[in-house]
């Protein structure tokens, strides 16, 4: 990272002058990570996180995150944070951003997933916090045609039950308003207009970070540095200098 395909991606947004969170598979090495990308208006990669703990049996395959990503990065269109699925779960990492000052969330869920149930919770989440950070919540949830569920079905033995339904693909305001239909089924495209006037009107009521914050009797501790697996300590300056 970054990539031939990070850099295909980049050359679009650049073409098309648009902002870009997207959910990839990330191997580094010989792990998997669940990776988010957030690409800007110019093409630049301009964040690039990983999912801090992969959920139940996730465990079995992606990789832990660090805590570089827990934070909200300026771009052409505001500032934006972003967590992945059940990550939201987490209030301090969602706190995090939201200390940060995020304006846009970008949340990601897999959709196709245990039903209507799980839609339904995805909304509670995404509404609940556009209502706490005083921001706007810009969620994708991914979704399974039926030729994709046959292959599941197939290579698996599982029912179709399992991987169908949970999908709320959805823009939320500071107000915790849906702006627009939820997208439920299905692949398309939801579109709204920003006004970034309600995250004032929101925070002048209720700022979790500011006025309504009482940080003298909770606050939150953040390691935001990149986990390195190997980190060296030099015996003198002259070794350092002989490299």
């Amino acid at each position: 990272m970054p990539s031939d395909v990070t850099r295909q991606i980049g050359a679009a947004c650049r073409e098309a002058g648009i902002v870009a969170c997207i959910g990839v598979n990330e191997r580094d090495g010989g792990t998997l990570y669940n990776a988010q990308l957030l690409f800007d208006a110019d093409g630049t990669l301009i964040q690039h996180r990983r999912k801090i703990t992969p959920t139940y049996h996730e465990r079995m395959v992606w990789g832990q995150g660090d805590g570089s990503g827990l934070r909200a990065t300026g771009s052409a269109v505001g500032r934006i944070g972003a967590l992945a699925c059940w990550e939201h779960y987490n209030p301090l990492a969602r706190y995090a951003l939201m200390a940060d000052g995020e304006q846009i969330h970008a949340a990601m869920f897999p959709g196709s997933l245990v039903g209507q149930i799980f839609a339904d919770q995805i909304e509670v989440t995404i509404r609940h916090h556009a209502l706490e950070s005083g921001c706007f919540v810009v969620n994708a949830t991914a979704w399974l045609d039926p030729e994709q569920q046959a292959q599941i079905m197939a290579d698996t033995g599982c029912a179709v039950e399992p991987i169908s339904g949970g999908c709320f693909t959805a823009i939320v305001s500071p107000e915790g308003k849906l702006l627009g239909e939820p997208l439920c089924t299905g692949e398309g495209v939801i579109i709204a207009d920003l006004d970034f006037a309600l995250i004032n009107k929101r925070k002048r009521m209720m700022d979790s970070v500011g006025h309504y914050s009482r940080p003298e009797l909770l606050s939150l501790l953040i390691d935001r540095r990149v986990t390195a697996h190997v980190q060296e300590r030099r015996e003198s300056v002259e070794d350092a200098l002989h490299e």
